[in-house]
């Protein structure tokens, strides 16, 4: 059996965007960028709940939805697990990942009017200052 994950996650009561909706989309992410394999443990919903200090019932919705659309899987008395991915490469789906998310980035551009090279320029400046040594 392996040892739960620890899940990376960010959540931002004050986003205006439910807080289960925000952890079913980050372990999609995880799931999506590779942080989280096949296989991979998740944390209980009591130590999840604990390290976000959110109300476990909220991590329980999550968890549930998350059964619900095949990413994870519930196994009795044991921790919840990520599904095997479809047949698609991991690197498409990180694409086509990536792709939902910058339409959305691109769309607020426009309605801006920030100029696309200017954009890209801030893309690009952003990027680099995130990169770890």
């Amino acid at each position: 059996m392996s040892e739960p994950a620890k899940l990376l996650i960010l959540i931002d009561p004050s986003s205006g965007i439910p807080v289960y909706r925000q952890l079913i989309e980050q372990v999609r992410l995880l799931v999506a960028g590779g942080a989280i394999h096949p296989g991979d443990a998740l944390p209980s919903t009591r130590s999840l709940s604990a390290q976000l200090g959110i109300n476990p019932m909220t991590i329980s919705k999550a968890y549930g939805l998350l059964e619900q659309e095949g990413i994870v899987q519930r196994r009795p008395g044991l921790p919840l697990v990520v599904r095997p991915f479809d047949s698609k490469p991991l690197e498409t789906q990180r694409l086509e990942r990536l792709s939902e998310e910058l339409n959305k980035a691109v769309h607020l551009v426009r309605q801006l009017g920030v100029e696309p090279r200017q954009a890209v320029a801030l893309f690009e400046d952003l990027l680099s200052k995130s990169e770890t040594p």
